[in-house]
């Protein structure tokens, strides 16, 4: 069971390469895509979201809508193949809901150590903080993943590249 977290120009090579069965794309309503060749529409999420943390005029931030949404969805993939995650760079709303679909597959997994597994993976990885508040909540973690999000530390966005991140820890 992977998740498979990269930038929108990774994409093509990414389902040609790794045949994912599902896929997140978490983009600007703007800059939404459609379902990619290699991946069946029903399998395939959209999320149209801007990566901030406060609401700000015309842009939509993350809601508890889109928490719901992501688990659902997550909750429909088997892990047979790979799932796909992806938004803009593979930094921000891409790590965060793969680490959120990680905790809800995971409920007795230590938060902390799954988001350093992550940043041991990805030194660019940064999850949306808003993302991981909310499902937070909805999720009833009581602040751990928050708390385990902001001990990843600083990032490096330059280093941004396709990475694996398992379902199961």
């Amino acid at each position: 069971m992977t998740f498979i977290i990269c930038g929108l120009a990774e994409v093509p090579a990414v389902i040609s390469a790794r045949r994912p069965s599902h896929m997140i794309t978490l983009l600007d309503p703007a800059s939404m895509i459609g379902t990619p060749q290699g991946i069946e529409a029903a399998n395939h999420l959209r999320l149209g979201v801007n990566d901030i943390a406060e609401p700000m005029d015309g842009m939509v931030p993350p809601d508890e809508q889109l928490v719901q949404d992501l688990l659902a969805f997550g909750a429909g993939w088997q892990g047979d193949a790979p799932m796909l995650i992806h938004c803009w760079a593979g930094i921000s709303r891409s790590t965060a809901s793969a680490f959120v679909l990680a905790c809800e597959r995971n409920p007795e997994a230590d938060e902390r150590e799954m988001a350093l597994m992550m940043r041991r993976a990805a030194r660019h990885a940064s999850p949306n903080r808003r993302i991981i508040a909310l499902a937070d909540d909805i999720m009833g973690r009581r602040g751990k993943m928050a708390d385990a999000v902001a001990a990843m530390g600083d990032y490096d966005y330059q280093t941004a590249q396709p990475f694996d991140f398992p379902a199961r820890h």
